[in-house]
């Protein structure tokens, strides 16, 4: 069982920028995906940004450009750089994982098995 553990969330203004980080214990070793969902309010979960084991990262259209990920293997942490941040960004930016490789894109949300508790991003003037 891997424990993901979100923070850095918080309230901006429109432009402005935050990171989240997710800590993994224990570390994830292997074929893996990890990245994240977002829960936008009354919406489902859609995806926004992955990175697999041997770091592949791919990204939601509309992240593109805007959003980095990055992973921090020494330190079992995964971040996610959030820049020009609009108010559709609001919602809870969950950590998810699975032990499937790959595209991480590929992967569908019932396969990302290990899940943070989720950290609420909120942009607003």
């Amino acid at each position: 069982q891997v424990h993901l553990a979100e923070s850095g969330g918080g309230s901006v203004q429109p432009g402005e920028s935050l990171r989240l980080s997710c800590v993994a214990s224990p570390a994830l070793y292997g074929s893996y995906c990890i990245g994240w969902f977002r829960q936008r309010p009354g919406e489902s979960r859609t995806r926004v940004a992955f990175i697999n084991n041997v770091g592949r990262k791919d990204y939601s259209e509309i992240v593109r450009g805007r959003f980095t990920i990055s992973k921090d293997n020494a330190e079992n942490t995964l971040y996610l750089q959030m820049s020009a941040l609009k108010p559709e960004d609001t919602g809870i930016y969950y950590c998810a994982a699975t032990q499937r490789g790959g595209n991480c894109y590929f992967h569908g949300e019932g396969d990302y098995v290990y899940w943070g508790q989720g950290t609420q991003v909120t942009v607003s003037s």
